[in-house]
C-alpha cells in the first residue's frame, strides 16, 4: 500500500523502546519524541542516550533543532510540539504493582495526553506490552472521552508489539521482524506499510489488533516458562552434584533442542508480561498453571542463589556472618543500564540476611538510580580492596576483561550466576 504524502509522526516516551524507534523513523519522516521527563528530552537534544541504546553519532545524525523539518528527529516535553503530527505511536512502560497486577496508568496518562491533541483522520499506535484487549477497551475509550472524537469514524488505532532487546547491538530495531495491525483493515495496511518502510527484516500484518496484543505477551511468557524449566533442572542437578551447563551443551547436539540456560530472570518484560497474561485469563475464569508455575520458580531464584552462595563459603571455612562480598553488577542484563526489576536485589536482600557485608559494582548502572528504587547503595568505580567472596552477578563486557584475583583474598569463593567464567570459578548456577 502507497503511503500518504506529508507524514508527521510523535513518538510517545522516549526511553527504550520509543528513542531507538523515533531514530529510525526520523531517517525518513518528520518525528517529533515527546517525553515528560525533561531532564531526558535536553540530553537527547544535545545527543546523549543515558540508555546507551543509541550512539551519539547515531542520534546527532538524525537530530534537528525544531519540530518542522521535513526528515528528523525533535526532542519535547511540550505537548502542543506534536499536535500536527497524524501519526501518534505510544511506548510508554507497562509494569506491575507490588502484588504483581498490571499497572496501566503509564497508558491512561499518555492516552490522555494524545486526546488533547488529536485530530479528524489521526492513528495512534501502541507498542507497549499488554494483555490483548487493552488497546480497544481500555486505551481507545480514553481518547474518545478526552478528544470527544468517533473512534473508527473520526480516528483510528494500531498496535504493533515492541521487540526491542536492550543492550544488544546486533538485533536492533530495524532489523527484528515487526509485527502490526490496524483497527479497520484499511489502517492495517497503513500502518504496515509505515513500519515496512523502516523495517528491513518485513513485517507480519495481524488480522486483528487483539491477535498482535496476544502474540508480543505469549512471546515473553513462553522464554519465562523455558528458563523456569532450566532454572528447576539447575536445582534438581545440583542436588545430583552434576554440572548443568554440561548437561545443556550434551543435550544441545540434537537439532530441536532449544538452547535456554538457568539464571536470573528480571527486566521490564520476560518478569512482568505473565503477570498480565495471568490477569486477563482470571478475568475470563481460568487459572493459568503452567505460567504462573513458572513466575513462581524464577522469581525464587535469587534466594536459591543466595543460599548456594552461602554453603559454598562454609564448605572454604569462611565465616558468613560478617564477611565482605563483592557483587559485580546490578542492572537486569548484560551491558545494559536498566535496573527495572533487577532480580540481584533478591540476591543481595538474602546475602545480607545472613550478615553478609555487599558492596556491589555497576559501571553502568545509575547510581542515584539505584538508590531511589531498591535503597541500596553502588559505586561505578572498581573497588581497591580484597573480599572474602566475589560474585559475578551480571556478565557486562567490562567484568569479563577484570583479573578476578586482584578482588580476592586467599581463600576467596568465586561464584559465577551467568555460567561465563569457565573453570576459573568455583561454582556456578
Amino acid at each position: 500500500m502507497k503511503l500518504e504524502q506529508n507524514i508527521k509522526i510523535a513518538v510517545i516516551g522516549l526511553g527504550y523502546v520509543g528513542l531507538p524507534l523515533a531514530r529510525l523513523f526520523a531517517t525518513k519522516y518528520s518525528v517529533i519524541g515527546f517525553d515528560i521527563n525533561e531532564t531526558r528530552v535536553k540530553s537527547l537534544n544535545s545527543g546523549f542516550d543515558t540508555t546507551l541504546e543509541v550512539d551519539q553519532e547515531t542520534l546527532k545524525a538524525v537530530l534537528v533543532d525544531n519540530s518542522n523539518s521535513e526528515i528528523g528527529l525533535y526532542c519535547t516535553n511540550v505537548l502542543e510540539d506534536i499536535a500536527a503530527c497524524n501519526y501518534f505511536i505510544v511506548t510508554v512502560p507497562t509494569p506491575v504493582d507490588k502484588n504483581n497486577r498490571p499497572d496501566l496508568t503509564p497508558l491512561y496518562k499518555s492516552s490522555e495526553s494524545v486526546g488533547k491533541i488529536l485530530k479528524k483522520g489521526d492513528i495512534v499506535i501502541y507498542e507497549s506490552t499488554v494483555y490483548p484487549g487493552v488497546t480497544e477497551e481500555q486505551c481507545v475509550p480514553v481518547l474518545e472521552k478526552v478528544s470527544g472524537l468517533k473512534f473508527n469514524e473520526d480516528f483510528f488505532a494500531g498496535y504493533s508489539p515492541e521487540r526491542i532487546n536492550p543492550g544488544d547491538k546486533e538485533h536492533t530495531v530495524e532489523k527484528i521482524l515487526k509485527v502490526t495491525s490496524g483497527s479497520t483493515p484499511e489502517v492495517g495496511l497503513k500502518v504496515d506499510a509505515l513500519y515496512k518502510s523502516v523495517i528491513i527484516a518485513g513485517t507480519h500484518l495481524a488480522p486483528s489488533i487483539k491477535v498482535a496484543e496476544a502474540a508480543k505477551v505469549i512471546e515473553n511468557s513462553q522464554r519465562d516458562i523455558n528458563i523456569a524449566f532450566v532454572n528447576e533442572l539447575a536445582k534438581i542437578f545440583n542436588l545430583m552434584n552434576i554440572d548443568t551447563q554440561e548437561v545443556l551443551t550434551a543435550a544441545a547436539t540434537k537439532w530441536n533442542f532449544l538452547p535456554f540456560k538457568p539464571g536470573l530472570v528480571g527486566g521490564h518484560c520476560i518478569g512482568v508480561d505473565p503477570y498480565y497474561l495471568a490477569q486477563r485469563a482470571q478475568e475470563f475464569g481460568y487459572h493459568p498453571e503452567i505460567i504462573l508455575a513458572g513466575r513462581r520458580l524464577n522469581d525464587s531464584m535469587g534466594e536459591y542463589v543466595a543460599s548456594q552462595i552461602v554453603k559454598l563459603m562454609i564448605k572454604k571455612g569462611i565465616s558468613v556472618n560478617g564477611a565482605s562480598l563483592l557483587m559485580l553488577g546490578i542492572t537486569f542484563k548484560e551491558n545494559c543500564p536498566d535496573v527495572r526489576n533487577t532480580k540481584i536485589v533478591d540476591v543481595i536482600k538474602a546475602l545480607k540476611e545472613y550478615g553478609i557485608i555487599v558492596t556491589i559494582y555497576d559501571p553502568l548502572a545509575n547510581v542515584e538510580e539505584v538508590k531511589r528504587e531498591y535503597k541500596l547503595e553502588t559505586t561505578n568505580s572498581s573497588p581497591i580492596e580484597k573480599f572474602d567472596a566475589i560474585v559475578l552477578g551480571v556478565s557486562h563486557k567490562e567484568f569479563l576483561k577484570l583479573s578476578f584475583s586482584e578482588f580476592q583474598k586467599e581463600n576467596s569463593l568465586l561464584y559465577d550466576v551467568k555460567g561465563v567464567l569457565g573453570t576459573i570459578a568455583d561454582n556456578r548456577l
